[in-house]
């Protein structure tokens, strides 16, 4: 069985993608006779014609199609193992814990991007309450936290602040004493905002619902048990910020990221700058310099 060149798969696609012998030479910085002679040989090896041409035109044969397909998978798989097997690719464990609500929609997509570009690292993911990650780190059972602190803690490095909302489901209002509150157990942070701010204006309250996750918080809002305290800016699908002048203004919360070591390892560093780098596109308006 022959095998393909990966110079000749990737001259062959950018003929395909240019449509012509001239234009795929200049991409590539190759003589229109290179290309040529590029495509004459792959099509040796495959023992079958690629490309048709004529005077005017340039187009796939049915095998050309069915080669566009091999040769892309050929030279990302290239790609992977060249990774995989490089001298600098990084080694390690990483024990990450993250807050609940940060994992339902901030990090997800930048871990699976990690594990992608370091797939040597291998990541051990807690999720939980922002202050008992806290406690599992300073106990040495997590390396990174992604979580939250109050306005005026120190610890972390700031990612972005967010302001705190009444939330429920779509169009609920007009919520009276005792206001029913859907909430994560303590040491929860937003639940104990929810329960200062309303102690402030002399609300009373009820505990509708407690839970430990995300989901089920969610769940027991759109069923219209009550209303959440929530960062505004990582509302769970479905739940909306209540126009209801009556509950009380909550304040901010800060999420940032805990090192246990002021000294990172290499594949420390590389997961808090993927992190950071995340936090400045996903908030710009509202990431501030820690002071």
């Amino acid at each position: 069985m022959n095998m393909f060149d990966p110079d000749l798969l990737r001259t062959f696609l950018a003929v395909e993608r240019t449509g012509g012998f001239t234009a795929a030479g200049r991409i590539l910085g190759l003589r229109q006779s290179t290309v040529s002679g590029h495509i004459a040989r792959l099509e040796q090896a495959a023992g079958r014609e690629l490309l048709r041409r004529d005077t005017r035109n340039l187009a796939l044969t049915a095998d050309g199609a069915a080669m566009v397909g091999f040769a892309r998978t050929i030279l990302d798989a290239q790609t992977q193992a060249e990774r995989f097997f490089s001298d600098s690719r990084l080694t390690g464990l990483i024990r990450l814990g993250a807050s609940d609500d940060v994992m339902g929609r901030e990090l997800p997509d930048v871990l699976l991007e990690f594990q992608r570009s370091h797939p040597g690292v291998d990541l051990e993911l807690t999720v939980g309450l922002s202050e008992n990650l806290k406690t599992r780190m300073a106990a040495g059972e997590l390396d990174l936290v992604v979580g939250k602190r109050r306005p005026g803690e120190r610890h972390g490095e700031l990612l972005w602040r967010d302001r705190l909302v009444w939330a429920g489901r779509q169009g609920a209002a007009g919520f009276t004493d005792p206001v029913p509150l859907v909430t994560y157990p303590p040491p929860s942070m937003t639940r104990e905002a929810a329960l200062e701010a309303l102690r402030v204006q002399g609300r009373s309250w009820r505990i509708a619902c407690v839970s430990d996750s995300q989901l089920g918080l969610r769940a027991a809002v759109l069923a219209g048990l009550g209303v959440i305290v929530h960062a505004e800016s990582l509302l769970p699908a479905g739940l909306f910020a209540v126009a209801d002048e009556s509950l009380p203004e909550l304040g901010d919360l800060e999420f940032v990221l805990v090192r246990r070591r002021s000294k990172l390892s290499e594949p420390e560093r590389a997961l808090c700058d993927a992190i950071s780098a995340a936090a400045q596109r996903e908030h710009p308006a509202r990431r501030r310099q820690a002071v």
